[in-house]
């Protein structure tokens, strides 16, 4: 038996058990990996360079694609170095790392992705008001409180979760550092108060999507009473993948983080840890951007900037 403080480094999930296999997953998160990082930086360089992008929506935009290239690049590059090179150690701090790292993503995500519906919210129920409510000010605070909510909800969760004493061994099933997966290695009671940090966690996750869901429902109802056909089918084609991917984020994390040790098994994990972990960061660009005449515009012009200025 060890305890955490002679745990030098943690062992995790080896994604396949044949070196062929290993280079199949090698490849096919690479190209997971590079999607992600297509789609976000295109979104990200549009907004940034575009003056007709700096509003509101584009701003959070923007927000969400940084986010989200933060959130696949902490776990994906280690697991792909891991299938490539045969190994599964990382380091104990390596460990700690990825695990505040991730947390902090997720959850300034989900921070953020409420306030995106309390934008759209305002946009199309209270256009009037728009431009108070939304104004430069109020957008830079709610993505500094996002950003900030993140920091410390993941200060919080990472500090007490590795300063639990840990003698189960060193073994991590999951292909990066997460929390369920260390509170399996402790030896004491005391991993009780981490998981009662846990369900309030989730009750707060919760709270923001039943505010996402009102604010959808609001949406919804005053889109119906548009008199544009066109208008109504721009709205609901934006709104519901939105919901979609949220809903799918959301509940593959509560289920992650709060299903009982006694279902869990290493192939559930990880198929869970794929839904919330790897591919709304992936799909997010498509659903809020890429299908946006604006976006698209934004980036024909800067690929034409780049091509007569940088041959």
């Amino acid at each position: 038996m060890s305890n955490s403080s002679s745990i030098s480094e943690f062992l995790l999930l080896p994604l396949a058990d044949t070196r062929q296999l290993q280079l199949l997953h090698f490849w096919l998160l690479l190209g997971i990996y590079l999607a992600a990082l297509l789609g976000n930086g295109l979104i990200s360089t549009a907004v940034a360079c575009d003056q007709r992008l700096h509003t509101p929506m584009y701003f959070f935009l923007l927000n969400l694609a940084l986010l989200d290239l933060g959130c696949i690049s902490t776990t994906l590059p280690k697991a792909m170095a891991n299938a490539l090179w045969e190994t599964r150690a990382i380091s104990y701090a390596g460990c700690a790392a990825q695990l505040f790292f991730f947390l902090f993503f997720v959850s300034a995500e989900c921070s953020l992705l409420t306030i995106m519906s309390y934008d759209r919210y305002v946009a199309i129920c209270k256009p009037l008001h728009y431009g108070t409510l939304m104004d430069s000010r109020a957008c830079a605070t709610m993505a500094a409180a996002a950003w900030g909510a993140g920091g410390l909800h993941s200060l919080l969760h990472s500090s007490n979760t590795f300063s639990l004493p840990l003698c189960q061994g060193n073994v991590v099933n999951q292909f990066f550092c997460e929390i369920p997966q260390i509170l399996k290695l402790s030896c004491s009671a005391s991993y009780l108060r981490e998981v009662f940090f846990l369900i309030f966690s989730a009750i707060l996750f919760f709270v923001c999507f039943v505010f996402i869901v009102v604010s959808y429902v609001q949406i919804f109802l005053a889109v119906l009473r548009m008199p544009s056909e066109q208008g109504r089918h721009k709205a609901f084609s934006t709104c519901l993948p939105h919901l979609a991917v949220v809903s799918l984020f959301l509940f593959s994390g509560f289920f992650a983080y709060l299903k009982p040790f006694s279902i869990s098994s290493p192939l559930l994990d990880l198929s869970v840890a794929l839904l919330y972990s790897v591919l709304p960061p992936t799909l997010n660009p498509i659903i809020y951007s890429m299908r946006n005449r604006e976006i698209k515009d934004a980036l024909s012009k800067v690929l034409q900037y780049a091509l007569f200025h940088f041959p």
